[in-house]
């Protein structure tokens, strides 16, 4: 971390017995708050949906991945762990403990399983705390150049089963849609689109803040002359209301 960079010391008071649900860089690592470095930092431990990748963002700002007994605190928690972790965490927390919840990127809970631990934390009546941060959904939506004033996101779309339901409902909603799309899928969903929403104008933003950022606008039928076979990158795919 640079020596230009003081963080505040935590009031351990501030800390113990809760959950903090952090907001992370979506790619970017210059992205954080002074805040969620700090937590980081005090915290006793860091949830992680991939601990290799929130690795990246202590190893940036060097920061100590184990504590002061030299156990690691970086955990795994993601959409395979089971109940028995939830509860294992909510007891931590009842002990006062302190757990800062990261995702991969942006948000957690936002299309994301960690909506679960933070249910049963609340639930249990103990406290929650966000670090506001980096969202691909509002990201993709400042540069998008629509009217966002009311907007529906529906996370990712069905693979398979309930995939045309999906699509045909989306195109009758009267908002601004957002979704999330894998890039093997990218293509799929803009057809669907194609055949669903006509010549609404669709915005495709995908690799957000990172090296290759790249926005796309234009009817379905004009984007799928644009788009790579073999695309790369997640999606964050808009969908404007109807025409008028």
């Amino acid at each position: 971390m640079s020596d230009s960079l003081s963080l505040p010391v935590s009031d351990p008071s501030s800390l113990q017995g809760r959950l903090f649900v952090a907001a992370t860089p979506i790619g970017n690592l210059e992205d954080v708050t002074l805040r969620l470095l700090r937590l980081l930092r005090d915290v006793d431990v860091v949830l992680c949906e991939d601990t290799r990748v929130t690795r990246k963002v202590f190893d940036r700002y060097v920061l100590p991945v184990e504590n002061a007994t030299g156990d690691y605190r970086l955990q795994q928690f993601h959409q395979h762990s089971l109940d028995q972790e939830v509860d294992r965490i909510v007891r931590s927390i009842q002990e006062g403990r302190s757990c800062v919840l990261v995702t991969d990127a942006g948000t957690p809970c936002i299309s994301d399983p960690g909506w679960r631990l933070v249910d049963a934390v609340r639930e249990a009546n103990l406290p929650v705390e966000v670090v506001a941060g980096p969202s691909a959904v509002t990201a993709a939506l400042s540069v998008a150049g629509l009217n966002c004033t009311t907007y529906t996101f529906l996370g990712f779309p069905p693979v398979k089963k309930g995939r045309q339901t999906f699509f045909s409902a989306l195109a009758e909603r009267k908002e601004v849609v957002v979704l999330y799309e894998s890039p093997h899928r990218i293509r799929k969903t803009v057809e669907a689109l194609a055949e669903q929403v006509g010549d609404r104008l669709v915005v495709l933003a995908r690799e957000l803040t990172k090296l290759h950022e790249e926005v796309l606008r234009g009817t379905p039928v004009e984007l799928l002359e644009q788009l790579p076979e073999k695309a790369r990158g997640e999606f964050v795919v808009i969908v404007d209301r109807p025409h008028s």
